[in-house]
């Protein structure tokens, strides 16, 4: 049946059928009308753990969801494994097993590697805002849609929201200086990072946040990176490494992603769609401003009251990745999507980063003046 035909079976036909019983049963048994008023309920998996920060990060959208909607949609967030595994949630969308789905692009960068260009994809320079600007002011939403309904023929509608912090190099259990250091080493990592990383003489293991520090524990794995201070601290990162490398190249550029269910998206009232994809960017503030806090105050923790010692990446291992980037992207380019993109992203980024080094002061010289032997670097 195509989707034109489905038309008369949609949730909203369904709905506007039931309010018209309801109205003809009222006018002759008086049937209470809050039976016609009844919240539809929208059944969203996220990719994290219960206890990881991002579940909080995931409330906070379905918060303002159900706040703006009057309650007339409601939420029921799941964490990773509720329903599917955290890598299959886009699947589980298509499928419409779950509504929609809280994660990041690169989980599903085996369907097609341009996936990760939406998130963990080359960095010409610009930070995760810069590339979030790009999705929906340069073109990036349309790319977006492409890949997902037009070239995977995937039953979703999705968007982007809040631009995360460069992530970590990651978690050692001693000291790396040299990218001879690194090679050999069993690390976790996923999207286009993993090829970057076993370009750098790493062979890498793609899993989800849960089984990261069992892994560890086990031998599986002797270094990795996950995202932020808060969730490897609440992961136990803490417990099996000491040595917690910051700033990377690996994966600078991402944000969440948020994807729906085609069918049910489309069988929303328009108001109500309307809060669907707008309330995306009212958390990604509220991400944003909780990401500031917690990590910040994590990031401390780790180093104070766990003795975790705090690295900047080495400037070898950066320029590593950088050139890894550029032989990596010249494979990535054979495919004509993927070029396209790249084209795209680079064009923004020479034009929209020109502009924020060019305005941006030096902080760093501003914070070292105030707090004065703080910054070691």
């Amino acid at each position: 049946m195509e989707k034109s035909d489905k038309a008369a079976h949609t949730r909203r036909s369904f709905l506007k059928i039931g309010a018209t019983a309801g109205g003809v049963a009222a006018g002759t048994l008086a049937a209470p009308a809050v039976l016609a008023q009844s919240p539809i309920v929208m059944k969203m998996q996220t990719s994290w753990p219960a206890s990881d920060i991002w579940m909080e990060f995931a409330r906070q959208y379905t918060e303002r969801v159900q706040a703006m909607s009057g309650g007339r949609l409601t939420v029921d967030l799941l964490p990773a494994g509720s329903v599917v595994g955290a890598f299959q949630v886009l699947d589980a969308c298509h499928d419409g097993v779950i509504d929609a789905a809280h994660s990041v692009p690169a989980y599903w960068y085996g369907k097609h590697k341009a996936a990760s260009l939406f998130g963990t994809g080359p960095v010409f320079g610009g930070s995760a805002t810069t590339m979030l600007s790009w999705f929906y002011s340069g073109g990036g939403a349309e790319f977006y849609r492409e890949l997902q309904q037009d070239i995977l023929s995937l039953n979703v509608v999705g968007f982007m929201g809040f631009p995360m912090f460069a992530q970590p190099f990651g978690w050692f259990k001693g000291e790396v200086a040299t990218v001879d250091d690194i090679n050999g080493f069993k690390y976790r990592t996923v999207g286009l990072a993993a090829d970057l990383m076993q370009a750098m003489g790493m062979s890498v293991a793609q899993l989800p946040g849960g089984e990261i520090v069992p892994a560890m524990e086990r031998g599986v794995i002797d270094a990795f990176e996950f995202n932020n201070p808060s969730s490897d601290i609440r992961f136990g990162a803490q417990d099996v490494a000491k040595h917690y490398y910051l700033a990377s190249y690996h994966q600078a550029s991402e944000c969440f992603e948020f994807i729906f269910n085609r069918d049910f998206y489309d069988d929303l009232d328009p108001d109500l769609q309307a809060i669907v994809r707008y309330a995306v960017e009212a958390a990604s503030t509220a991400n944003t401003a909780s990401a500031m806090d917690n990590y910040s105050a994590d990031l401390v923790k780790l180093r104070d009251e766990h003795k975790v010692n705090l690295h900047r990446t080495p400037q070898e291992i950066l320029d590593a990745q950088i050139k890894a980037w550029d032989d990596l992207i010249v494979e990535l380019e054979k495919d004509a999507f993927m070029k396209k993109v790249l084209d795209s992203q680079r064009a923004w980024v020479e034009r929209v980063t020109y502009f924020e080094l060019m305005a941006a002061p030096d902080y760093k010289l501003a914070y070292n003046h105030h707090f004065p032997d703080k910054l070691k670097l």
